[in-house]
């Protein structure tokens, strides 16, 4: 498999697997879990060095999934308590944990090189060079890890979609039909830490976070239905990573950074010219109401009898 290929589909492989979960993250309003996730893994990663020595890819990998899942079932916990917003929960937990990691690795790991560039922030260009064979072919191990992580997304939105789908738009009606918020928010949280985390090592934290984030508020602008929306989120990850890619190699830039980059163009494009919230239809909009007002107004001052001498 060439290196183009292997870029593109560990690209691709990220945004199906973070575009399944990110409509569903924007719509409850906790889009900046994903960020949180990607700082408060850090002493998952510092306690696999200390206990094992090793910074190999599934132990480290295993290790942040632990401290991601605590991160986002301390968040929900907090905003379960109503003493706190949402906002606020993520605030609360991601910095305390990110501490702990800092100080762990200055106290215990200042010796190695074992710091957030080395950990957390993986470089997408070097996922081809981490290989497995299968049958008798040579795949990039990213791509087998995310396929995995995609493929169990898939199934988790398929078989429980109804479930998402009501606990998203109305929690209250879900709990009356025997349908718990709560246990649906904690594992729509689980599975974005550890895609999130699976996704770290081979195209690093902050194409993660676009990927879950940007291309399905991109898609909620464009659309009310919610498997359309999940439809464009899909699509604009992978127009995101196909044209970031050959963008990044025609200027010889971060593919990473050009990735995001033509996700964030593509919300721009979406803020513009969205059919209901785009910024020319709200112009036009107001602007209707205003010649209506207009004329209203024009009606409601004409004088008595106005025309009628001819």
């Amino acid at each position: 498999m060439s290196d183009n290929l292997s870029i593109i589909l560990t690209a691709g492989l990220v945004a199906t697997a973070a575009g399944l979960l990110g409509p569903f993250l924007v719509l409850r309003r906790v889009a900046l879990t994903s960020d949180a996730v990607s700082h408060a893994v850090l002493p998952g990663i510092v306690v696999i060095w200390l206990i094992f020595h090793t910074r190999a890819p599934l132990p480290v990998i295993g290790g942040a999934a632990v401290f991601a899942i605590l991160c986002v079932l301390a968040i929900d916990a907090l905003k379960g308590t109503n003493l706190v917003r949402g906002d606020a929960a993520i605030a609360l937990v991601f910095p305390a944990l990110f501490s702990v990691g800092v100080l762990g690795i200055t106290r215990y790991a200042s010796d190695i090189h074992l710091d957030l560039d080395s950990t957390i922030y993986g470089e997408i260009a070097f996922s081809p060079f981490e290989t497995l064979p299968i049958a008798g072919v040579e795949i990039a191990r990213s791509i087998v890890l995310l396929s995995g992580v995609a493929l169990v997304n898939i199934l988790l939105v398929v078989l429980l979609w109804k479930e998402f789908k009501a606990t998203t738009f109305d929690p209250e009606f879900s709990r009356t039909i025997g349908i718990s918020p709560k246990l649906l928010s904690r594992l729509l949280l689980v599975a974005v830490a550890i895609t999130a985390v699976t996704a770290f090592e081979s195209v690093g934290a902050i194409l993660v976070v676009t990927l879950l984030i940007v291309p399905a508020t991109t898609a909620y602008l464009l659309t009310d239905r919610l498997w359309l929306m999940v439809a464009t989120t899909l699509a604009i990850g992978w127009i995101s990573a196909v044209a970031g890619y050959w963008g990044a190699v025609s200027v010889d830039a971060s593919i990473a950074g050009a990735m995001g980059l033509v996700a964030a163009l593509c919300f721009a494009i979406a803020l513009f010219v969205s059919p209901s919230y785009g910024l020319i239809a709200r112009s036009l909009q107001r602007r209707r109401r205003s010649r209506s007002v207009q004329r209203e107004l024009a009606l409601a001052v004409k004088p008595q009898g106005a025309g009628a001498d001819t």
